[in-house]
């Protein structure tokens, strides 16, 4: 993983996450019970709650594992984004199913995203984002306090797009 543009490779695996990025941590409400914990798990994991979303995904296989690259879009035409990303972990146990994915040369920002679905205690599960970034390139330079704020719309919408696939 050594195409990674940053150094904390699986960072958002633990606290505190590294400084010098701006923190995003999220958690959206998706169902109850271990059938939507599987359910969700697997809509993250394939991609298929990205695609579901509007999100563009290629990845070079159909599941998230170590290694694998991803690349993730958004817009259309002249005015699509691309974000080339990497896998650098994953986790399937119990309580929680997801996977993380760091930025390579050529994305917008720099840093590390994690997606997981997670069976709490009370038998809620909950879809959950931690990312620490920071721009890459010009474009997010200037747009700068707006970055958080784009992140935290398009996890909303992702929240919402799992909450449908793993209830159905």
């Amino acid at each position: 993983m050594s195409d990674l543009t940053y150094p904390e490779a699986g960072g958002t695996r633990r606290t505190p996450l590294p400084a010098g990025y701006h923190h995003l941590h999220e958690e959206l409400p998706v169902g109850r019970g271990r059938e939507v914990l599987a359910a969700a798990g697997e809509a993250i994991t394939t991609f298929r709650m990205h695609r579901a979303a509007g999100t563009g995904i290629r990845a070079d296989a159909p599941q998230a594992a170590p290694g694998v690259a991803v690349e993730v879009s958004l817009g259309v035409g002249p005015l699509r984004l691309r974000a080339p990303c990497r896998v650098v972990w994953t986790v399937a146990d119990e309580d929680r199913i997801g996977f993380a994915y760091g930025t390579r040369d050529g994305h917008p920002e720099c840093g590390e995203e994690a997606f997981l679905a997670e069976l709490r205690a009370d038998g809620s599960v909950w879809f959950t984002v931690t990312a620490f970034s920071r721009p890459a390139r010009p474009v997010t330079r200037l747009a700068g306090p707006l970055v958080p704020v784009f992140q935290r719309l398009y996890i909303r919408r992702l929240g919402r797009t799992l909450r449908r696939l793993a209830n159905h």
